[in-house]
């Protein structure tokens, strides 16, 4: 039976622009007639994807299972040979990225606006990743964009629906789709990764001293959770909770820090959890939390860099680098001066990251918005984290027979080897853009004409004085294929090392955020006194003094941040 393709005459929309993680507007936007179609024939406009397979899911949220269909009726329309497609429309990010790789696919469409909510008046996202499993590249999302701004047809086949719901292979037109479970091949990976023999046996060995809880936020993750933790693991029904992936989230934020896991922070305290995690709304970001131990996630990747002998796929491969955002506090770098390893600092988003695996020159890395992960994919991975610090600690465990070791514990740890890097983030959601710009200006200004340098600054509440070293704008030369990033973020260093970073952020849906990046490094010998104390201790001097210089207050017109991390 032949299917006719039809071409769909449209005008291009102003602002289909992606940014680091793709297209991602209000669900009303998207659902505008021709709106989706222009940027997915966009896509298929800057890649050669005829004959190939292409894989396509997400995270469930509103307007997906719409999505996924469009999708399916332009690629075939422009020759895709074969989709593989989540059941439901349903993959993680990290299981998609995993997909793209084990099943050699052409690329892949995912659909999220990741740890944004969700709902017919939230937000929706759609990005392209590359054969490498990883997001596109700035020279294939540029030229996405530039598609954008000149469309002036699409091309639809003309087919009924394909039924989501069902395991198989069906065709599709001109093409082939097979629908796949969403779970299985990510949990084969993780297995492959670390030893599930040795966290079991500590977990069911210790189930009544160490409870664990994972929170899926009513996101993506809720699935594979539950064949981890309670099939794989064989733990109860009560280590999981909010495993039940919604289109809305539940109504909440799917976004893990302490602001809005509020559900998983509440149930820890609460119930004496030695080990609380959650991820976000497309599974790629991660918390971990235990009774009074809040892990940041710049101390998280560099405890597990500190630690990552004891797990098996290290062991085995070995280390090959370690990496991290630029706003990411330098606690990881610490980790690869002290075991002699390559160490880069890159702008935030995960390609970058991606160009040094592929080139077998790193093998974990992260980023300071709860993004952690390895060169086993290539997109931040939130249940690997969370797996990998469950392989940690039952190692730790196994060695220590005497004394159960936690959260706590290992933090510690670290910090009397390596010192600590307090860290916070300040993020100013949806403030007016004007303002927004009005601050970045300022910074530029006294960047150039060095107005600020070596000026001394005094904290209002502790005397404490501050003297302004440098101040610079974060530019990244790609040490692969050399491309330049400008632009990356406006960084003022002080003569103690400590150091506050502003950057615009291209994840929200609407407005501007600004977000602000705190970061004090003690050495180990300030003692367990000062370097056990609480972020905001730490940080509170340098906080006031970073407000005070940029003006922040008055050009966004707020007296706090919208969440604090």
């Amino acid at each position: 039976m032949s299917f006719p393709v039809k071409d769909i005459t449209t005008k291009p929309f102003e602002g289909q622009k992606p940014g680091t993680s793709g297209l991602r507007k209000r669900v009303k936007v998207f659902q505008q007639e021709h709106y989706t179609e222009n940027f997915v024939q966009s896509i298929f406009d800057s890649i050669d994807a005829k004959g190939q397979t292409l894989v396509i899911g997400g995270d469930g949220r509103y307007f997906s299972p719409e999505a996924v269909q469009i999708i399916l009726k332009i690629g075939s329309a422009n020759g895709v040979s074969k989709f593989i497609v989540g059941k439901d429309g349903i993959l993680s990010t990290p299981a998609a990225s995993n997909v793209i790789r084990k099943y050699k696919a052409y690329g892949g469409i995912l659909l999220t606006a990741s740890h944004n909510p969700g709902g017919p008046d939230n937000d929706f996202g759609i990005k392209y990743n590359v054969s490498n499993g990883g997001p596109a590249p700035e020279n294939v999302t540029d030229k996405i964009f530039a598609k954008t701004k000149t469309i002036s047809t699409y091309k639809v086949i003309e087919a009924p629906a394909v039924d989501l719901s069902k395991i198989g292979e069906t065709t599709y037109g001109p093409s082939k789709v097979s629908i796949i479970d969403s779970v299985t091949d990510y949990v084969i990976l993780l297995e492959g990764i670390f030893d599930f023999p040795l966290i079991k046996q500590f977990l069911l060995e210790h189930s009544q001293d160490f409870k664990v809880l994972f929170d899926g936020l009513h996101g993506v993750t809720g699935p594979y959770a539950r064949a981890i933790f309670i099939e794989k693991f064989g733990l109860s029904e009560s280590s999981i909770q909010n495993c039940v992936a919604l289109p809305d989230f539940g109504g909440g934020h799917p976004d893990p820090n302490l602001t809005y896991a509020h559900t998983l922070v509440d149930a820890v305290e609460k119930n004496n959890v030695a080990f609380g995690a959650a991820s976000d709304g497309d599974g790629d970001r991660n918390m971990i939390y235990g009774k009074n131990a809040f892990v940041t996630p710049s101390d998280s990747v560099a405890i597990i860099a500190h630690w990552a002998d004891t797990i098996p796929y290290f062991k085995k491969e070995g280390v090959k680098g370690l990496a991290r955002s630029m706003p990411t506090s330098k606690a990881i770098d610490l980790v690869a001066k002290k075991k002699k390893l390559e160490y880069f600092e890159v702008p935030t988003g995960w390609k970058f990251f991606g160009n040094l695996m592929d080139a077998g020159r790193l093998s974990i890395c992260g980023e300071e918005s709860f993004g952690t992960g390895s060169d086993h994919i290539r997109e931040k991975d939130g249940l690997w984290a969370v797996v990998a610090w469950l392989n940690i600690l039952a190692a730790a465990n196994k060695n220590s027979p005497n004394k159960l070791i936690g959260i706590n514990d290992l933090l510690q740890e670290f910090y009397s080897i390596y010192g600590r890097s307090f860290f916070s983030r300040y993020d100013y959601e949806e403030v007016p853009s004007d303002g927004a710009n009005k601050l970045v200006a300022h910074i530029n200004e006294a960047l150039t004409s060095g107005s600020l340098n070596n000026t001394v600054h005094t904290s209002a509440s502790t005397s404490t004085k501050f003297t302004i070293s440098n101040l610079y704008n974060f530019e990244y030369k790609d040490p692969i294929d050399h491309s330049v990033s400008k632009n990356q973020g406006q960084v003022i260093t002080f003569s103690d090392g400590s150091r506050v970073v502003f950057r615009l952020s291209g994840t929200g849906s609407q407005g501007a955020t600004v977000r602000m990046y705190v970061e004090r490094y003690l050495g180990p010998e300030a003692g367990k006194d000062a370097l056990s104390k609480s972020a905001s201790e730490g940080l509170k001097s340098l906080i006031e003094v970073a407000l005070e210089v940029s003006k922040l207050k008055e050009f966004l017109g707020r007296d706090e941040p919208t969440v604090i991390t």
